[in-house]
């Protein structure tokens, strides 16, 4: 499943797995919360929002489990 702008997915924190879904997909290198991170067409970034706390985190596809 191709993840996009919307997809329902899950990833791991420290605290556990977190739920939420995808907000925005980098393809250019950027800053997020102060940390650096290199994207391209091919190997883009997911900016994911928890569905419970709101709290965005930037996340490579490879990292994110789709959810149905």
């Amino acid at each position: 499943m191709a993840l996009r702008v919307g997809s329902k997915v899950s990833w791991n924190t420290s605290q556990g797995e977190t739920h939420g879904k995808v907000v925005e997909r980098r393809t250019s290198d950027f800053t997020f919360d102060g940390q650096h991170f290199t994207a391209s067409e091919d190997d883009p970034r997911f900016i994911v929002e928890s569905a419970k706390t709101g709290a965005r985190a930037a996340h490579t596809a490879d990292a994110l489990t789709p959810q149905h």
